[in-house]
């Protein structure tokens, strides 16, 4: 059976998701199913979700860094917990911080890309 393959994007700002549906249907049209959510906790409801079907896997999760209730490295770590094989993409608009240099030079497997983004960057991330 052909797994039905998904990319989890999560921000706290609809423009940015709806940036990123944009975006990802332009570039990779029905390849995906696309997933959205507004939060860590939606988010990681949907990743449940999609982790329990037979026919489903998830093939991206892309996150902002800076959100309420959960920062996005901690949803990205928790996503790779449960899921095999999972890319994880970390969105970030803060530049300098000193987390996300730790991130970046972690070995945690998540990659970062820094808002704005350059679509064509982000789609190599997602190909990679």
């Amino acid at each position: 059976m052909k797994k039905i393959l998904n990319i989890v994007c999560v921000d706290d700002e609809k423009i940015v998701l709806d940036s990123l549906n944009s975006q990802l249907t332009r570039n990779f049209g029905k390849n995906f199913n696309y997933e959205f959510a507004e939060s860590a906790k939606e988010a990681l409801e949907i990743i449940e979700e999609l982790h329990k079907a037979d026919d489903e896997m998830i093939y991206v999760v892309i996150s902002d860094w800076l959100m309420p209730g959960m920062k996005g490295d901690e949803l990205l770590e928790e996503v790779r917990k449960k899921v095999d094989n999972v890319k994880t993409i970390l969105l970030t608009g803060h530049i300098d911080s000193k987390v996300i240099h730790d991130i970046e030079k972690s070995n945690k497997g998540i990659k970062i890309i820094h808002k704005p983004w350059n679509e064509k960057d982000l789609v190599d991330l997602i190909k990679d």
